[in-house]
């Protein structure tokens, strides 16, 4: 069936097609379609999705990581605030945000992506704002593990959306326009924080690390409303598609061994499909390395005060010198995702290629206290571990492929929510008596990057061997 649909897509002419009376959204096995349809269709489904999901997540990381910026304008002087206190603030956003990753895609999977996601955003980012009228550590902490289980839902919801559109080989260049919204997030938030503390400091009355978090909720709100008319739901039940377009959609992906979630409702119950993404051996296998790549990746919170530990004391200064860190992140991360769809079978080999790039720049640093060297180093180290980011992402996306969409919404969730259970322990890394030097955070995360060398470079080999006997199975 495979070969007889390859040899309709190359034929000039489609088999004629009608549209299915009774449910438009009724699953079609005999559909075929040509590459010139196939092209029309795959650019649609980006114009809705890659564009809507970038500025959700680049707001979401701005909201999530401004607290970083935020200390160093004036937050932790005013509330006195200690190192401790800052890292708990860290973590307790994190404790909700990985209990309700889960089951926030068990719901997500059954309902419409383009009405549930806009509302978790409208949710946080209310809160964001009135983040701003804190008066002392225990408002913050509240905030914070409310913003969290709000947050929770977004990340994982993306990557269930991804998977669910996108071909096995599609998928990387995708996912790395994805995290590049976080990426640059960590630019313009340095950006804007650095414009809010010279500009609006003290305007009507107001500290400037106050106005950031007004200024960044409000413009999430706002966007809010917009995803609600642009983001699609999945292939065989997005209204944003006419029903030609959505039987191609789905068609394609099970062409490519991509499971397609049924128009009428879900195949396994929430229970199932919670068991089966907790009994695979691969959902544990990509845990272990997003954990490692997750964890070292808390760097990126104490981007601004490692910069200023680094004899940058201007603050508007240290935030600006973050901004060349996530620049050669942002192409490293690209260029990255692209490559890797043109060879999707060694994606494993490049993300153990890139962390062992981080882990040699970490060592360095613990033995290197030059000013400038470190700060090269630090840029190096970043763009590894992002681009190792988002090649994760799709490496696991692409391989649970074959999943039921129910038990990927789960494994996929599993895979973030312990991927970001790390960054609970990251938040301790880099205590502000163990400055400049930092050795803790930095040792920490050489050892844990060598670890994460090691996995991906197993589950290269083990996925490989497992695909290679389930195609064995059906030839």
């Amino acid at each position: 069936m495979a070969d007889q649909k390859r040899d309709f897509a190359e034929a000039e002419e489609p088999i004629p097609f009608s549209e299915v009376s009774g449910s438009e959204h009724a699953e079609t096995t005999n559909v075929s379609w040509t590459p010139e349809e196939e092209k029309r269709v795959l650019w649609k489904i980006d114009l809705l999705l890659l564009p809507n999901i970038w500025i959700m997540y680049l707001l979401s990381y701005m909201d999530r990581t401004n607290i970083g910026n935020a200390k160093i304008a004036g937050m932790a002087d005013d509330l006195h605030l200690s190192s401790g206190q800052y890292s708990i603030m860290l973590v307790v956003f994190f404790v909700g945000y990985v209990i309700f990753e889960p089951p926030s895609n068990m719901i997500l999977v059954r309902v419409r992506p383009s009405r549930y996601l806009p509302t978790l955003m409208i949710c946080w980012g209310i809160l964001t704002c009135v983040m701003a009228a804190v008066k002392d550590f225990k408002h913050l902490v509240a905030l914070r593990v409310i913003i969290g289980l709000f947050e929770a839902g977004f990340a994982p919801g993306v990557l269930l959306l991804i998977s669910s559109w996108y071909k096995k080989e599609e998928q990387s260049r995708r996912f790395a326009i994805f995290i590049s919204a976080a990426i640059l997030s960590g630019a313009f938030g340095g950006l804007l924080a650095g414009a809010i503390s010279g500009g609006l400091e003290g305007a009507h009355g107001i500290r400037g690390w106050r106005w950031l978090f007004i200024v960044e909720g409000v413009a999430t709100v706002g966007w809010a409303f917009i995803a609600i008319f642009i983001l699609p739901d999945f292939p065989l039940t997005s209204k944003r598609l006419t029903p030609r377009e959505r039987q191609i959609a789905s068609a394609r992906l099970r062409e490519d061994g991509v499971t397609v979630r049924n128009a009428d409702g879900g195949n396994v119950g929430k229970r199932q499909s919670f068991w089966l993404a907790l009994k695979d051996w691969r959902t544990w296998g990509f845990i272990l390395g997003y954990m490692v790549i997750v964890g070292s990746s808390t760097l990126s919170y104490f981007y601004p005060t490692l910069v200023r530990g680094l004899g940058y004391t201007s603050v508007v200064q240290a935030q600006y010198m973050t901004v060349p860190i996530y620049a050669v992140a942002f192409v490293c991360t690209a260029v990255t995702g692209f490559f890797a769809d043109k060879v999707p079978q060694w994606r494993g080999v490049i993300i153990a290629g890139w962390l062992t790039v981080s882990m040699i720049t970490a060592i360095i640093v613990c033995a290197v206290y030059n000013f400038t060297a470190r700060y090269a180093l630090l840029i190096i180290m970043a763009a590894g571990l992002w681009s190792s980011n988002a090649l994760s992402l799709s490496f696991a996306s692409s391989t649970l492929g074959s999943m039921e969409p129910e038990t990927r919404a789960v494994a996929l969730a599993l895979i973030n929510a312990m991927g970001n259970l790390a960054q609970i322990y990251g938040a301790y890394l880099f205590p502000s008596d163990n400055a400049p030097k930092y050795l803790i955070g930095f040792g920490t995360i050489s050892g844990l990057l060598g670890f994460g060398v090691a996995v991906y470079l197993v589950m290269h080999i083990l996925v490989r061997r497992y695909e290679r006997s389930k195609q064995a199975i059906t030839a």
